[in-house]
């Protein structure tokens, strides 16, 4: 397999330099592949051509032994293959501007702004669960006392 979507290569979806370094299999099944084509489909690419360029992704698929890796959440949708980090480091839209688009304009089942300030998130997590599963659920992260803290937006 070589791509995920028109725009996300699969080796984009599962690239993990913790992973590269530790030697951890970030390989996903049948199953996560599914679901990252889903959520390329419902989310990325209708955001992609709003953005019209290209959008860096910081990370899609995550096995559970890369999630553990890098302390993330126990029931992170990175390892189901639902979710994806992007940022605006290419600067066609800032990552306010993406954010604020999808929860106006995409189906989601969460949407989250990681930490930044209230200006700019850090990047976006967005994820896709189904047409009918998905929650709209908008999140803000923040950092308390060391610990991240998620808080309804």
């Amino acid at each position: 397999m070589s791509k995920i979507s028109k725009h996300i290569s699969y080796e984009e979806a599962i690239h993990s330099d913790t992973a590269k370094r530790r030697g951890i299999d970030n390989s996903p099944s049948d199953y996560h592949i599914v679901n990252m084509q889903t959520l390329a489909d419902k989310v990325f690419e209708p955001l992609r051509k709003w953005v019209g360029g290209p959008i860096k992704i910081n990370s899609i698929f995550r096995s559970e032994k890369l999630n553990k890796a890098i302390k993330g959440s126990k029931s992170s949708q990175h390892m189901e293959g639902r979710a994806i980090d992007i940022d605006d480091t290419y600067g066609h839209k800032t990552n306010a501007e993406m954010y604020n688009y999808i929860k106006e304009n995409l189906d989601f089942d969460q949407l989250i702004w990681e930490y930044g300030n209230d200006k700019n998130p850090d990047w976006v997590h967005v994820s896709y669960v189904s047409e009918d599963g998905n929650r709209g659920k908008c999140l803000r992260a923040k950092r308390i006392n060391g610990k991240t803290v998620y808080i309804n937006a």
